[in-house]
Parts: C-alpha cells; structure tokens; sequence
C-alpha cells in the first residue's frame, strides 16, 4: 500500500475547545477524546489531534483543507460571523480578500491558538 497521511499532532491551550472551533468552522463531526487528545477527524479519515501544551510555549502550524465550491461561502461566514480576519494570502498582507489558484479559491484565517488555517477548493497539485 502506498503511503497515506493519517493524523498530526496540534498542541492547544484547551483542546477542546480548539477542536470544537475546528469542527464547528468546517462542518465536520464532534471531536473525538482518545486521550490524551481531542480528534478531528477529516472527510478522507485523516484527523488532527489536539493535545493540551501545558502551558508550554509551542510554534504555531499551517493546515489547509480541500472543500467543495459550495463549501465556500459557507465555512466564511462562519469564520466571519465570529468576528475573525481573513486574507488571501499566507503572509497575511491582503485582508479580506480570496485568492485564486489552479481554477479555485480560497482564503486563511486563524484558530483559537493562531494555527494558520486555509480552505481552498482546489488542490495545488
């Protein structure tokens, strides 16, 4: 079998909450405890595991998520409902803005804990 991506550890201040942030945000099913962390699990069975830092300091990550064109609109307005930022770009320098790439669009925003997150509607690859 060829080499899949199955899950990647996220560190949180409260992982619950960052996880229901996520879930809520994108439309995806409740988090799963399987402890010591919070699960969310993708469309494609992937998930991302929040794991309190405990108090430590931590880097923040980028993660990007494919949906679907219709997708779109939707996952912004919940994103701008809860008065938080969008760009169009990674560097955070075109507020508000969507970007266009391979025939797609798409936009970042930040979690709870500033993890950079994107949703594009088409892959770069």
């Amino acid at each position: 079998m060829p080499a899949a991506f199955n899950h990647t550890i996220v560190h949180a201040t409260d992982p619950e909450a960052s996880a229901r942030f996520l879930t809520e945000i994108l439309g995806l099913p409740a988090p799963v405890w399987f402890p010591p962390f919070q699960a969310v699990v993708t469309a494609n069975g992937s998930s991302l595991d929040f794991i309190d830092a405990g108090g430590e300091p931590f880097d923040t990550q980028h993660y990007s998520f494919l949906i679907d064109d219709e997708e779109l609109p939707v996952i912004r307005e919940r994103v701008l409902s809860r008065g938080l930022e969008t760009w169009g770009d990674p560097q955070r320098g075109s507020p508000g803005e969507l970007y266009t790439q391979n025939g797609g669009q798409g936009f970042y925003f930040c979690d709870p804990d500033g993890h950079l997150l994107e949703v594009q509607t088409r892959p770069y690859f």
